[in-house]
């Protein structure tokens, strides 16, 4: 098994490296690319250092890519890395909603990904996150309506994106005017209601990512979704804040049961001590916390509860890493 990670020196590629190693993925030979610019950079993996190449065009020597390098070098470059023989497993939004690429969360439609072309899609993270607490819930009792309103960690924004974090906080706290260049605005002791392109309909394309990403994943266009992303300054894990209405009634404890039964989440629920999902503690976490589980106000048969899930593990590198074990299973 030759695997090749594609934009390994960025956040999400240094991540698949480290989870490769966890989960003992079983390759045989690994290849590291990048830029040109990043060319000659040397990354450990079990012990030995690796030199990251220039990535070429055209085909790579390789049975399986993880590819987290953008969408524009995805859509040019990922259907030559099938049609050489690779499988690729896509962290961008190149290929998300083509409706012939399979969008794979596996502990929810692992089935899907048998379906490929040679490309499997990787879903934006705070698609991944909150599906994880919502699909259990929605097998359970049905979800008509979702809000949701995100709390996304500069990670969101990559390697550069926590590096402006750290850089302008200390700006700021050093009596200097904190400065804004991978974000709208400055971020530290700021709050962002603006992730990516604002669309036609007023929601940025990140929020309209949860409604059209969740509807594929779930195989159900009937939910009725809406979201607010807004990126506050932390540096990894995903926040969201989420109110559902079901189609069953549903009580707090009926929903902590299906929870923890759920795989790759873990229920913070003890408000008394102070227990709840905190970015603090969910990252480099890979299950996806749960918590502050209660009736909700405004829905009859309703829920509110709180997810955090570690945006760069299984919002990116753990989720593809996975997609690619279930590959290597069979059907």
């Amino acid at each position: 098994m030759r695997v090749a990670i594609v934009g390994a020196t960025g956040a999400v590629g240094r991540e698949m490296l480290k989870v490769l190693e966890a989960r003992n993925f079983p390759l045989t030979e690994l290849r590291l690319y990048a830029s040109a610019r990043s060319a000659g950079t040397r990354l450990s993996f079990k012990g030995e250092e690796v030199r990251v190449e220039a990535l070429p065009e055209g085909p790579l020597p390789v049975d399986l890519v993880l590819a987290s390098a953008g969408g524009t070098i995805s859509k040019a470059m990922a259907p030559l890395w099938a049609e050489g023989g690779a499988v690729v497993v896509d962290n961008s939004s190149a290929f998300r909603y083509e409706p012939w690429v399979p969008l794979v969360v596996p502990e929810i439609n692992r089935e899907a990904l048998f379906q490929h072309r040679g490309i499997i899609a990787n879903p934006n993270c705070t698609t991944a996150i909150l599906a994880m607490a919502l699909w259990p819930l929605h097998r359970a009792f049905g979800a008509r309506r979702v809000i949701v309103a995100t709390y996304q960690a500069a990670s969101g924004a990559g390697a550069g994106g926590m590096e402006e974090l750290s850089a302008e906080t200390h700006r700021a706290l050093h009596g200097e005017a904190p400065r804004a260049r991978v974000f709208p605005h400055p971020l530290p002791f700021n709050v962002i209601p603006h992730i990516d392109a604002f669309q036609e309909n007023g929601y940025t394309r990140e929020e309209m990512k949860v409604v059209w990403e969740t509807h594929k994943i779930f195989g159900d266009h009937s939910i009725r979704i809406s979201a607010t992303a807004v990126r506050v300054p932390t540096l990894r894990a995903h926040a969201e804040a989420v109110s559902v209405e079901f189609e069953r009634p549903v009580t707090p404890e009926a929903a902590k049961e299906v929870l923890r039964k759920a795989p790759g989440v873990e229920v913070v629920d003890e408000p008394r001590a102070n227990r709840y999902p905190m970015p603090l503690t969910a990252s480099g976490k890979w299950d996806v916390e749960v918590g502050r589980i209660r009736k909700s106000l405004a829905f009859e048969n309703g829920l509110d509860l709180f997810v955090v899930g570690d945006q760069l593990l299984k919002g990116a590198a753990l989720n593809a890493v996975q997609i690619a074990e279930e590959w290597l299973k069979g059907a």
